[in-house]
């Protein structure tokens, strides 16, 4: 009966007086936050207790002020039996962890603080194609290889699926690959990302596969315009340094060859006080002027 009554007496003083409260479910991003300070002692004063959360940029606790804590917007209300923190717009930078700290003289640890609290904000996904930076539309000939990759940007990794539209097959992967494509290949694919918390997270594109005859022009194909285009572009930067550099070259010889001003220093004569071109003096000097 000691024994117990020993270590019921232990885990009552190392339980916690600070509780902190939070979300309950995945928080989406714009949405408000309500963070909530409870104390089970009643001797403790709730003026003398405060918000912090951990910074994971300088790995330690930094005091929450209303006012003063960097640029975001948080409201900070007190009343007789708890202490209230709001977030009226989440982002992932509010993401957690945060605790509850008392600042009086007579608490101890661990009763000073409160267990952590941690949230995720998560954010929608936004899905889009990519092939070769290609539009909604791809064309290829029979026979060529075709790699489509779907690709996300989102809080958590997502998942993907891709379909056939007008077929019952789904592959679950971001990647698609068709090799060896014939004209039953071709058709409409849809890539389907879904975030993996929040079910209502989800977006879709389309792109049509086109599958033009083994004998078909090059520069028909989606990889034909592309080479077409780069060609045209590097064709006409190529032209313009030229142009410049012709240009440049001429101006520079031009310079070269141009004559300066007439040198007159063989027409120039001294000019002494006591000569005509001089002006008058009244003492007399036979050294040059210039």
């Amino acid at each position: 009966i000691a024994v117990v009554v020993l270590l019921a007496i232990l885990v009552a003083t190392e339980e916690t007086t600070l509780l902190i409260k939070g979300p309950t479910k995945p928080v989406l991003e714009g949405e408000s936050v309500t963070l909530e300070c409870l104390s089970s002692d009643p001797e403790l004063n709730i003026s003398q207790v405060h918000f912090e959360i951990f910074s994971k940029y300088m790995q330690t606790w930094r005091p929450i002020q209303e006012r003063s804590w960097c640029y975001y917007t948080v409201q900070i209300k007190q009343t007789p039996e708890s202490l209230v923190l709001s977030i009226p717009h989440a982002g992932s930078f509010y993401e957690g962890p945060y605790r509850c700290v008392s600042n009086a003289e007579n608490v101890t640890e661990p009763e000073r603080s409160s267990e952590v609290l941690a949230f995720k904000v998560h954010c929608e996904c936004l899905g889009y194609l990519s092939y070769f930076g290609a539009s909604q539309e791809l064309v290829v000939r029979v026979g060529e290889d075709v790699v489509l990759k779907c690709s996300t940007s989102s809080s958590e990794e997502p998942s993907y699926t891709w379909k056939k539209n007008g077929y019952d097959w789904i592959l679950p992967s971001s990647v698609l690959t068709l090799k060896k494509v014939s004209t039953e290949d071709q058709g409409q694919y849809t890539c389907m990302a879904k975030h993996p918390s929040v079910e209502s997270f989800s977006k879709s594109r389309s792109i049509s596969i086109t599958v033009l005859p083994e004998n078909a022009s090059w520069y028909k194909t989606s990889n034909g315009r592309l080479m077409l285009m780069t060609s045209v572009a590097a064709a006409t930067l190529l032209v313009f340094i030229l142009s410049v550099s012709v240009f440049l070259c001429r101006r520079a010889r031009k310079t070269t060859t141009s004559k300066g001003p007439i040198d007159d220093r063989s027409q120039k004569k001294p000019i002494y006080k006591s000569s005509a071109e001089s002006l008058p003096s009244t003492c007399g000097d036979k050294q040059p002027l210039v």
